[in-house]
């Protein structure tokens, strides 16, 4: 949304475990006799062609559990080919293969690796995101730590400068820090496909549009009150990619969770507590865009869109994540304020 400006900043799943073992399963096999032989059944080919997989066996599986050769027989030796229970016993490490309810590789979705999970996960948000931090960290290095900084950013190292952390680049370590400790809990796969990226940008190019298009349903776009303050096209883009970034970070990757964890302590139903933290932390993102030295002069009119932007971010970060909500505030601001 408009940037918030200060001046000088003065301070993986888990998986069900299936034992995979073979040999003794804890049901009593009798010594099978000629009175007490099951009914006949035509007979097993030899193990040493056509043997299941044992644990030492010198194969590996495919994909679906096919047999392979090479594997030894290590059942017990008064074991009857011919007793059906034994069957079971030998099939039991491929019970689970193709059962997508156990994990197997047909319940490892092909959905799982879609562009719509892979992109909103804290690792590819991260990934994506990185930019945005790296060309605002260093962009106010470039224009000199007395140059306006956007008020999110200015809050929260206020606040770690209070708890006694006063790094410079500490917060940008955090945020980092933070989106890999979400993914670890989240229990996702460490890993990214780089045409996801490029998927996200045009993603948050699309919904950046969409934004542009609700503005215009108010008759027109509101500049950003502070950019003729700042010297040049590039810093006002520094101060585009800090609004995407910390913004992002202070109202959605933190006040919002807490806002409905609040309510839901409070006994709000979980659908309830969501609509009331997503409204809230909205009502807090416009107005603080109009506090501080260089907050603008407060209107009804842009503080009613800044909250239906606020909203339609706090949707994007719970529906499409972190990296796409960012991204698309970046993206906003960059063709609002720039073109």
């Amino acid at each position: 949304m408009g940037v918030i400006l200060w001046g000088r900043a003065g301070v993986s799943r888990t998986r069900p475990h299936h034992r995979l073992t073979t040999g003794s399963t804890g049901v009593a096999r009798r010594r099978t006799t000629r009175e007490n032989r099951a009914p006949a059944l035509p007979a097993l080919p030899p193990p040493e062609k056509h043997g299941v997989l044992a644990s030492g066996g010198a194969g590996s599986p495919s994909a679906h559990g096919m047999f392979m050769s090479g594997f030894h027989d290590d059942s017990p030796a008064d074991s009857d080919p011919t007793d059906p229970s034994a069957w079971f016993d030998a099939a039991a490490p491929f019970a689970d293969a193709d059962d997508p309810a156990a994990g197997g590789e047909a319940g490892r979705a092909p959905a799982a690796d879609s562009y719509w999970s892979l992109s909103r996960t804290p690792l590819t948000s991260l990934v994506f995101a990185l930019p945005l931090v790296l060309a605002y960290e260093g962009g106010v290095l470039l224009l000199g730590r007395g140059s306006p900084r956007n008020g999110a950013d200015v809050w929260l190292r206020q606040l770690l400068d209070a708890l006694g952390f006063g790094a410079y680049f500490l917060l940008p370590t955090l945020t980092v820090l933070g989106l890999l400790a979400w993914h670890h809990i989240e229990h996702d796969r460490w890993h990214f496909r780089p045409a996801v990226l490029a998927g996200m940008a045009a993603e948050c190019l699309l919904w950046a549009a969409a934004l542009i298009g609700l503005a215009r349903l108010q008759d027109r776009l509101w500049p950003l009150a502070a950019a003729g303050g700042w010297d040049g096209i590039f810093a006002r883009l520094i101060g585009f990619c800090g609004a995407g970034l910390y913004e992002e970070v202070l109202f959605r990757l933190l006040l919002l969770p807490l806002l409905i964890w609040v309510c839901e302590r409070l006994g709000a139903s979980a659908v309830t507590a969501a609509v009331l933290g997503l409204v809230a932390s909205s009502l807090l993102f416009s107005a603080a865009h109009y506090v501080g030295p260089l907050g603008e002069r407060f209107e009804l009119y842009s503080f009613t869109f800044r909250t239906l932007a606020g909203m339609f971010f706090a949707v994007l970060f719970i529906v499409r994540g972190f990296g796409i909500a960012a991204g698309t505030h970046a993206v906003y601001d960059v063709l609002v304020g720039l073109i």
